[in-house]
């Protein structure tokens, strides 16, 4: 089976960087599932998990907060605000940041400014949590 390389690449450092059957990512507009050889494409990302498969092992699963994807024939490369591996997730300051952001948004009010941000650090917490479990 053909295979592609996927990089997952944040403002501070390369996060992954290997060869994958199959990737399911959540760009703005929907799911998307990438396969090698899929036609080129740049696409906003959601705040959400990805899930890379590859063949004969465990599918693995990134938390990944934003960003772009672009793919190419035979690469992959998400372009990420930030990026974690589940176990590099610290599952209590995930809990933290969730609670922080949940107080933030019964304080706000809907046209304020902070509601985005604090809506915003609630998704990445709660992916970062769904991320962790997995």
């Amino acid at each position: 089976m053909s295979t592609f390389l996927l990089e997952i690449v944040t403002p501070e450092r390369k996060v992954y960087a290997e060869q994958a059957n199959m990737l399911v990512a959540k760009g703005v507009e929907g799911e998307l599932g990438i396969l090698p050889n899929h036609i080129p494409l740049v696409t906003p990302l959601k705040i959400s998990s990805i899930t890379v498969k590859k063949q004969g092992s465990k599918d693995e699963i990134i938390a990944v907060n934003g960003g772009f994807m672009e793919v190419r024939k035979d690469k992959v490369v998400i372009l990420a605000e930030s990026a974690e591996l589940p176990e590099q997730i610290d599952v209590d300051r995930a809990r933290a940041a969730k609670e922080r952001a949940e107080k933030r948004l019964a304080e706000t009010k809907q046209d304020n400014v902070d509601f985005k941000r604090a809506e915003a650090a609630l998704q990445r917490a709660l992916n970062r949590i769904s991320v962790s479990g997995k």
